[in-house]
């Protein structure tokens, strides 16, 4: 049951009604018999009860397509993202084992020269002579360039302490992305759900943009859904990612940008996500919040992330979704909320 249809319903009902409703004005006022208008009441009760509970399933309907449709559009953006994000985790991995090689290498290395050390301390305690000790004890470290090894060891475990840190963070930021939609409103902070948002989708646009955020450090958590609300921030990166593919692609040129803007308003916060991609053509700048609606190549959109992302913000959480685009110069996504559910609409 898509929503033209549920109008359609609607219609028909409101349009039975007044029928109905007219056909007892008219025969009261003919003087029709308190059975007949008994009678045509009941009718239209009955009629009405039908109708209403028609309306019901109705809605029923629409609101599990909805939620189907999100968390279809969820399963394909973790889906597309997964191998780049597999691709994220597999470059710290390697040169964490790089360097887990060297130190066993290096290891070994400090072993000899320790054991050179304690066998000249040894020989120092029993009164021998220590003079060759020395002399074999600056070659080892020369024949294991312990300078060198001095300045690499600890640079390694930097290194691997980062690439820890590294897939910990995508690791997190999956685990949190991934998470099942809670059906309550829970206050939010918005900047860190960016953040993750930005984390997730980096393979998608860290070889095509420059990311530049301001987020207002001082932002009101927001009464939201999170786990739907990452998603409209997913849609709308990877379509500014998608956009600056285009662009560079036809062009041959440099890396873009891609902008993120939080601020409060008033009672609302107000999210700004840029990009200096291809733009929207004028013409059909007013189409792309409809369903199934893409510009995209066949296989590569199915026309429902802005749509979705549409009726989140706009339908769920009482706020508004529009956009600022200049043809061949980029587009402005531009996101408003209630802080408070009870100020929204």
């Amino acid at each position: 049951m898509h929503e033209a249809e549920l109008q359609a319903l609607i219609a028909a009902q409101e349009k039975t009604i007044q029928v109905l409703m007219d056909t007892v004005e008219r025969q009261s006022t003919a003087g029709a018999s308190s059975l007949e208008l008994l009678s045509q009441n009941l009718g239209l009760e009955r009629v009405v009860q039908h109708k209403t509970e028609a309306l019901q399933k109705a809605l029923r309907e629409l609101q599990q397509t909805q939620a189907q449709l999100l968390q279809a559009s969820k399963l394909e953006s973790v889906g597309l993202l997964a191998a780049g994000i597999a691709h994220e985790i597999n470059t710290p991995a390697q040169f964490i084992g790089s360097n887990i090689d060297f130190l066993d290498e290096a290891f070994a290395d400090v072993q000899r020269l320790l054991a050179a050390v304690t066998e000249q301390l040894q020989a120092v305690r029993g009164g021998g002579d220590v003079s060759r000790f020395g002399d074999a004890l600056s070659g080892l470290m020369d024949e294991i360039d312990w300078p060198y090894l001095r300045e690499e060891i600890p640079a390694a475990i930097r290194q691997s302490k980062e690439g820890v840190r590294r897939i910990s963070t995508i690791v997190q930021a999956m685990k949190e992305f991934s998470h099942p939609s809670s059906k309550e409103m829970v206050k939010t902070n918005l900047n860190k759900l960016l953040e993750t948002t930005v984390i997730v989708a980096s393979n998608e646009w860290k070889y095509v943009a420059e990311m530049e955020t301001d987020l207002d450090p001082e932002l009101p958590q927001t009464e939201c859904l999170a786990a739907e609300l990452g998603q409209v921030f997913l849609n709308i990166l990877v379509n500014a990612a998608h956009a600056l593919t285009s662009k560079i692609g036809a062009s041959g040129g440099k890396k873009g940008r891609i902008g993120i803007v939080t601020r409060r308003r008033g009672d609302q916060v107000e999210i700004r996500i840029s990009d200096s991609g291809t733009g929207i053509p004028e013409e059909i700048r007013a189409r792309v919040f409809d369903p199934f609606f893409t510009t995209k190549a066949v296989g590569k959109g199915t026309g429902q992330g802005l749509a979705i992302a549409h009726d989140v913000v706009t339908r769920k959480h009482g706020g508004a979704l529009n956009l600022e685009s200049q043809t061949g110069e980029g587009t402005t996504f531009i996101i408003s909320l209630p802080i408070e559910q009870g100020e929204a609409g």
